[in-house]
């Protein structure tokens, strides 16, 4: 338009580094960051915090890719804006890697330095060790010593024999960078440029890279606060969800954002969860429904009342849809859950269940059932369910399949050196989802029926694993349950229940005939899982997924099953850890 023109004085690139130049001058001398655990070390403030991010940015001064294997500490925080402001691009690797895998990741990323958490420092020797027989330059190492609790205290002792197996420690990094005092941030030039390097978790293939730029990630971290529904007075927001999962999906900068105060956890427990809360006054948390599962059945000792006076604290749940009754469990402790839904690729939370007050006088149980969708998406992109053939909108019917695809700023820019799968993911002008879902009728909100991979087809007929997941998980003795496919000679394949049952409740003490049964008495026959299995654990990712492609693995290798025997039997497998039950009659 006539007289319009973009200059500095109008136009700026986004980036999350501004969030903490807002906090440390609106909010100084808030705590910003501090430890869960008792005895240990005292909140840093905002001003405190941003003074050590410029040290730390300037002792780093543009290094590419700078990676990060740490827990959720408080130098993770740190470093979420430290090395964004030297101008490189964080690298925050799943602190739950093995060696091998760790080692696979620092070659791709290319590493130049890495900041390691003094409690896996032996696990990042041996991927270092792996990258130097590969014929690579190892990365430099920055050894993190902060230690949150008595539990890790004994690392200390360590501190000699491990001396040669680091470059610089953490703290003395951040005083050496305090020796230039005229050090610039280092602002994007472009705000499509890269900010962080996520792996994603690499669950049924190999992980990907996939880049978020500073646009992107503004952008989401103000989504995220809108959907963690973060108003009024900063929040307290307790670090369940790792910072290396899509960089904590995008609080680790949106907190700064609304000048809140990062309460940081080694290990999540029920025991932890609580003390936390009533501890520091934590408003909100997030996690996977493992996390909401832990929290439900926890034990008495574990539980503390949560703070009164005040809003319950604010749970945003995803990575998996959660089961209705665990919501309704969780409603009752006087938690507030909020169900999302998203993916490595749209930089975490993507889509969530809005609430809408006439749902509010129903019953429980249906207002567990409507939460548990994954809803519409966030005001940064868009959502649809499409026909991935014709690329078709599905009809809001509640009924017909169709795959979730996303597009719009907050949608990855690519997958690091893979052009190929980058163009396979953006086909079409969307995001792939791999997720199959339906749009119910009247408000058209998302409900995902299964991952395309882990739907079951059983005689003809698609069984939705999590429809199947949810009725388990109504059993008044069941903790958590995962479904996939079993090979069956006559069907093809049925339905197999790995099944948790909750504490206190004995291996013996719940058969597979009346898991069956139970099933059964909600769904449609074919539905019902045919083979009940009972673990002690489900097999899960760092960020509390259940590792499918490894329940697959073990159900195939028990062998088909026979339909049209009436004759059921039992028997134990491994140490008596797990019990598999099997019924066999025609459907």
């Amino acid at each position: 338009m006539d007289g319009t023109v973009v200059c500095a004085a109008n136009h700026v690139p986004l980036t999350p580094i501004s969030f903490l130049e807002h906090a440390a001058l609106v909010y100084p001398d808030r705590p910003a960051i501090v430890a869960s655990a008792p005895g240990s070390a005292l909140p840093r403030t905002w001003r405190e915090t941003r003074a050590r991010c410029v040290r730390l940015a300037a002792a780093l001064a543009e290094l590419g890719v700078v990676a990060v294997f740490a827990q959720n500490i408080p130098a993770m925080c740190e470093l979420h804006f430290g090395i964004p402001m030297a101008g490189a691009v964080i690298c925050a690797l799943n602190s739950r890697l093995d060696a091998a895998m760790a080692s696979v990741l620092v070659l791709h990323s290319e590493a130049k330095v890495i900041f390691v958490d003094y409690l896996l420092l032996d696990v990042a020797k041996e991927a270092l060790s792996l990258v130097t027989k590969a014929g690579a330059r190892p990365p430099r190492v920055v050894l993190i010593k902060e230690l949150l609790d008595q539990s890790s205290l004994h690392a200390e002792s360590n501190d000699k024999t491990n001396a040669q197996a680091y470059d610089y420690e953490y703290e003395t990094l951040i005083g050496n960078g305090g020796s230039s005092p005229d050090f610039t941030i280092r602002w994007p030039a472009d705000e499509n440029e890269p900010i962080a390097l996520n792996y994603t978790s690499g669950t049924t293939s190999r992980p990907k890279g996939v880049v978020y730029t500073h646009r992107g990630a503004y952008l989401n971290s103000i989504a995220t606060i809108i959907m963690n529904e973060m108003v009024g007075p900063p929040p307290v927001y307790l670090w369940t969800v790792p910072m290396f999962h899509c960089n904590g999906w995008c609080l680790a900068w949106g907190v700064a954002a609304k000048g809140g105060t990062h309460v940081c956890l080694r290990k999540v427990t029920a025991g932890a969860v609580f003390d936390a809360i009533a501890r520091h006054g934590v408003t909100h948390m997030g996690g996977a429904p493992t996390v909401l599962s832990m929290i439900v059945n926890s034990t008495a000792e574990e539980r503390k009342p949560l703070p009164g006076g005040r809003p319950p604290v604010t749970v945003k749940a995803g990575g998996a849809p959660p089961p209705p009754q665990v919501l309704l469990r969780m409603e009752a402790l006087g938690f507030h859950v909020i169900h999302g839904y998203g993916m490595t690729e749209t930089y975490g939370p993507a889509t969530f269940c809005a609430w809408k007050p006439e749902w509010d006088p129903l019953p429980p149980e249906q207002r567990a059932r409507i939460k548990a969708r994954q809803g519409l998406h966030h005001l940064g992109l868009e959502v649809d369910v499409k026909d991935p053939a014709t690329m078709r909108s599905v009809p809001a019917d509640g009924k017909t399949v169709g795959e979730v695809m996303l597009r719009g700023n907050t949608v990855m820019s690519g997958y690091y050196k893979d052009a190929a799968a980058t163009a396979e993911a953006l086909a079409g002008g969307w995001l792939r989802s791999g997720d199959l879902a339906v749009r119910d009728g009247g408000d058209g909100y998302v409900r995902i029926v299964d991952r395309a991979k882990d739907i079951v087809v059983s005689g003809g007929e698609n069984v939705s694993t999590v429809e199947v997941e949810a009725a388990l998980s109504a059993h008044p003795e069941v903790a958590e349950a995962a479904v996939v496919g079993r090979p069956d000679e006559y069907w093809g394949e049925t339905p197999c229940a790995f099944v948790k049952l909750r504490d206190g409740a004995a291996g013996g003490s719940v058969g597979a005939e009346e898991v069956i049964a139970f099933c059964r008495a909600r769904l449609p026959r074919y539905m019902a899982p045919r083979t009940v299995v009972f673990v002690a654990e489900l097999p899960k990712t760092a960020t509390g997924k259940v590792q499918k492609v490894v329940l697959r693995a073990r159900a195939k290798a028990m062998g088909g099953v026979i339909s049209g025997s009436k004759s059921g039997q039992q028997l134990r497998l491994g140490q008596g850890s797990e019990t598999e039950q099997r019924t066999r009659s025609k459907l």
